[in-house]
Order: structure tokens, then C-alpha cells, then sequence
């Protein structure tokens, strides 16, 4: 069969592990200039099986697309060090203060430009907001059917993919049509390492928005292989409505954001006996723990 046209929904997220009291701005949006930034953990995953499918099925063509500022680009070059193929970065101050609802939407109408795609495969969530709502909001502005909670894609053959699923009681294998969205676990299996030969070749490779103070031997570089030249999209290469995108598209407000450190407060040590595990059982049925 011929190969696939993947696309990776990818993520650029502040590293929510050091969230600090300057975390948020006073319009209740994240301050992310002030937190290291990192790759959407569930994303990788995802990449991971997009890369997996395109080993599988020769001709595949994998296309990383993120959307965020010029710095996200760093996201595309992670993708195309472990096999994705190309990348767009989709940026602009219009998109700025986007929910789930307007980045879904700005997604939506990226894709829809792109033309013929087979697997739409994203993170179930990112971790800078916990919703997992994009994806399925993505399918759902595209029409398209959807299968979540993704932890292997088993085949995408003759029109057709299946899925295991991990749910909350177990796992589940079911198929749907091609095209597909598909939301992948944190327990599919994790991103395969940087590539030594992907490295070197694609080190050099930079959205628009980075080639601004490039000098003229860099340019240079970048026309003479064009596959150093990662795409960046603005609001004016897609068709939307104004009014759906950033902060005005926006619904959703947070009001606030603190950082939660659990202690804990008592600490029993016991011994691997009969008598002492009778004992625990016996507490936890005294305060109503279990039982």
C-alpha cells in the first residue's frame, strides 16, 4: 500500500514542575517567559507512534504541527531529530491568549489548508492545562471520527486503523475509518531518542521568525537546502474569522494558579509480620479508610 499522511498536533509547554508566583499574568493567561519550556510529554508519545507507523509503512510522510511563538520552532526541530519529515509553526499575536476553543479552531483551519491527511494524532492532553480537549475538539471542527485514550496504533491499512485503548477498567482494540484523529495515552509507549544522522542534518533547520538576524552565509545555507526551512504560517495564510481567535475567541478565564506541595504529616514504619499487618487492618477499618 502506499505510504501515510501523518500529522502530529504538537505542543510547546512551560514546564509546570516549577511554577512560581510570577506564573500568571494579570489577564489570567500563563507568563510563559518566565518558565522553562518543554515538549508536551503526551505529544512525544503521540510522535512515537506516528514514527512507528511510518516504519511500518514505507512512503509514510510525517508533519509536525505546533502553534505558539517563534521559540516553538525548537519543538520541530525535536520531531524531525527522531524521523518526522517537515513542520509548520503556526504564529501570530492574533492567536495569543488562546483557550482549547480558539486554539482547536486555529488548528482546524491549519489542517484544513494542508489538503488530504490520513492520521491526525495528538496527546490526549498538554500538561500546562490537564483538559484534553483539543483533540477531540479538532475532529469535531473537521467532522472527522475520533478514537482517545490511544496506547497502540496496531494498523492503518486499506482505509481502515485499529487501536488498543487504554480505559479505566482495562484495554480495548477497535477500528474506525481513515481519516482519523487519534488522542494517545502517557502509556503508550515513550518517544524514541534523538537520532545522531537526523541531528546533524537538521541542526541548522529555522522557522522565518528565527532568520530574521541571520547573516548572509546562513542564508545562504538555508536556500541552498530547503529542507533547513521549517514553515511558519500566520493568521493571513489560513482562512478564519477574527473574532474566534486569541483572548477574544476565548471563553474560558483563569482566575488563578498556585503551587500545591504535598507533605506529609505522619509516617508509620512497619514490620513485614502477621501482627503488624493485623494491626493496620485494624486501624483502617476503625477510621473508615477502608471497610
Amino acid at each position: 500500500m502506499k505510504g501515510l499522511k501523518i500529522v502530529v498536533l504538537a505542543k510547546q509547554v512551560p514546564d509546570t514542575r516549577n511554577v512560581g508566583k510570577d506564573a500568571m499574568k494579570a489577564d489570567g493567561t500563563v507568563n510563559r517567559a518566565v518558565l522553562p519550556a518543554i515538549f508536551n510529554p503526551e505529544d512525544l508519545n503521540a510522535l512515537e507512534q506516528a514514527l512507528r507507523l511510518k516504519d511500518k509503512y514505507p512512503g509514510t510522510e510525517i508533519t509536525l504541527l505546533t502553534m505558539g511563538p517563534g521559540r516553538a520552532a525548537e519543538i520541530i526541530r525535536e520531531g524531525l531529530y527522531r524521523g518526522a519529515d517537515n513542520g509548520i509553526l503556526l504564529s501570530d499575536r492574533a492567536f495569543a491568549g488562546s483557550d482549547t476553543l480558539a486554539t482547536s479552531y486555529a488548528l482546524s483551519c491549519t489542517l484544513k489548508k494542508m489538503g488530504k491527511i490520513d492520521i491526525i494524532i495528538a496527546g490526549r492532553q498538554a500538561i500546562d492545562g490537564d483538559t484534553a480537549q483539543v483533540g477531540p475538539q479538532v475532529a469535531e471542527k473537521l467532522a472527522l471520527p475520533q478514537i482517545t485514550y490511544a496506547e497502540d496504533v496496531i494498523s492503518a491499512e486499506n482505509g481502515k486503523i485499529v487501536v488498543k485503548r487504554r480505559i479505566e477498567r482495562g484495554v480495548e482494540t477497535v477500528e474506525g475509518t481513515l481519516p482519523m484523529v487519534v488522542t494517545v495515552n502517557a502509556s503508550a509507549p515513550e518517544c524514541r531518542p534523538r537520532n545522531a544522522k537526523f541531528v546533524m542534518k537538521y541542526k541548522h533547520a529555522r522557522a522565518v521568525s528565527e532568520m530574521q538576524n541571520a547573516d548572509e552565509d546562513y542564508i545562504l545555507l538555508h536556500n541552498n537546502r530547503p529542507y533547513l526551512n521549517i514553515g511558519e504560517w500566520s493568521v493571513n495564510d489560513i482562512e478564519t474569522q477574527a473574532e474566534e481567535l486569541g483572548l477574544t475567541g476565548s471563553p474560558t478565564k483563569v482566575k488563578a494558579i498556585e503551587n500545591v506541595v504535598f507533605q506529609a504529616k505522619e509516617a508509620k514504619v512497619l514490620e513485614p509480620s502477621d501482627a503488624d499487618m493485623d494491626e493496620l487492618m485494624k486501624e483502617l477499618i476503625a477510621n473508615h479508610t477502608i471497610g
